[in-house]
């Protein structure tokens, strides 16, 4: 369906905005998010390209078919944003052609059904919310502020930006900045691996372990990341794939084996880190009598996999600190309840920090309008001095003259500061 239900009331407008509404009306979003479709479909409303020339000759030809004045294009794991300039009106034949033009072998039904419209203040509101992260699949992730920045320099460099996006981007980073200043939006972590890492401080690890790392998928390469920066040297990494391994080994300038040589290591460990893709239990009893190798005492045993790596079994009978992910879901559902609780304050900071760019679009529309003032004000003198009173100012002496220039030098300068001010006060 297309989203035109969002409400804005808490949202105050600015009593003099007039004809200025209309520019502001200019501002156009279309995005496909987590909210409508299912996380896998999403692909289906991105931009295709192998690499950011193709990307970057694909939007400005976009801009260039749709008529589009600017274009920033942003997207992510979740969601894809389509912000641009149009005085077009965004109706289903508009956003049905745009879609089509992006990826032809979509449905129009599978367009109306999936896609999210915003017009003018709704469209600069939800991309505050957006930014801030109220309106994230995680409340409170500041990754997509960082995203959303960079997709503003690609955009800027392809030359598919311009003076209104400009603008947005600059009151935009402020009203980030404002909201995660004022609120513990972004206090508490809420990701498995942070949660996980959080934990695995509180067992007071020494930096001396020893870490074996059972999978080289994206979980244990961000969990190598956290150890590397925390000063974790020891560490040995297993997985399925021999190349993966030794690729995530290599960047923790540790050792990588195949998953199958686990059961002969014998080089011990003091923390054991798991998270593959089997769909049962990898580290039962045997296997981990096996890598203690002669060790005794509690070893710290964190499991990231869903269903678990490491039976019940091995945590039952051996001594452990032992992490796994259903404690670190419900810690993370918990954090994510007290940063939702924040979105209330969140959004009275952003009302705030609307009207700041509501006033700031109608100044820097003003400006522009008014551009030409000072060139025209100097030429009605320059006629004055040089054409209409020539006569009568070379009958006066040299002192009269230079009065009357400098006179007339004052007068220029009031006529342009006059109307400038005026016009600057209306807006405030």
């Amino acid at each position: 369906m297309l989203d035109h239900s969002i409400n804005f009331n808490h949202f105050a407008t600015h009593s003099d905005f007039g004809q200025q509404k209309s520019m502001l009306d200019g501002y156009k979003i279309l995005t496909v998010t987590h909210r409508n479709v299912h996380l896998e479909q999403i692909s289906n409303f991105v931009l295709p390209h192998t690499d950011e020339t193709e990307l970057g000759a694909k939007l400005i030809a976009l801009k260039e078919n749709l008529n589009l004045s600017e274009l920033l294009y942003t997207a992510t794991c979740n969601r894809v944003i389509y912000l641009f300039r149009t005085d077009i009106d965004l109706d289903i034949n508009f956003i049905d052609h745009f879609f089509k033009t992006i990826n032809a072998p979509l449905s129009s039904d599978f367009i109306a059904k999936s896609v999210a419209a915003y017009e003018g203040k709704e469209a600069i509101v939800h991309f505050y919310e957006v930014a801030s992260s109220i309106d994230s699949l995680v409340v409170g992730e500041r990754e997509i502020m960082r995203q959303i920045r960079e997709s503003y320099t690609q955009c800027k460099n392809w030359q598919l930006t311009g003076d209104h996006i400009r603008l947005l981007m600059k009151y935009l980073v402020q009203a980030t900045k404002e909201v995660y200043a004022k609120t513990r939006i972004g206090e508490k972590p809420v990701s498995v691996v942070s949660l996980a890492m959080l934990k695995l401080r509180e067992t007071n690890l020494p930096t001396t372990a020893r870490i074996l790392l059972v999978g080289a998928g994206q979980t244990n390469t961000l969990v190598s990341k956290f150890l590397l920066k925390q000063g974790y040297r020891h560490i040995t990494v297993f997985n399925r794939s021999l190349e993966n391994a030794q690729r995530l080994a290599e960047s923790v300038n540790g050792n990588g084996y195949a998953l199958s040589d686990l059961p002969n290591y014998k080089g011990g460990f003091d923390c054991l880190i798991c998270c593959t893709g089997a769909t049962e239990a990898i580290i039962n009893t045997t296997l981990y009598q096996a890598l203690l190798n002669g060790e005794q005492g509690e070893k710290v045993v964190v499991d990231l996999s869903i269903p678990n790596n490491i039976s019940k079994e091995v945590i039952t009978q051996f001594p452990t600190r032992h992490i796994n992910i259903e404690i670190l879901k419900e810690l993370a559902d918990l954090n994510l309840s007290l940063r939702k609780q924040e979105i209330g304050i969140a959004k009275i900071l952003l009302t705030d920090q609307f009207k700041s760019f509501e006033e700031a679009f109608q100044w820097r529309q003003i400006e522009k309008a008014m551009r030409h003032v000072p060139e025209q004000v100097k030429e009605i003198k320059e006629r004055a001095m040089k054409e209409v009173f020539k006569k009568d100012l070379e009958e006066l002496d040299d002192k009269s003259r230079a009065l009357i220039e400098e006179m007339m030098t004052y007068m220029e300068k009031k006529c342009i500061s006059i109307p400038m001010k005026a016009a600057k006060e209306l807006v405030e």
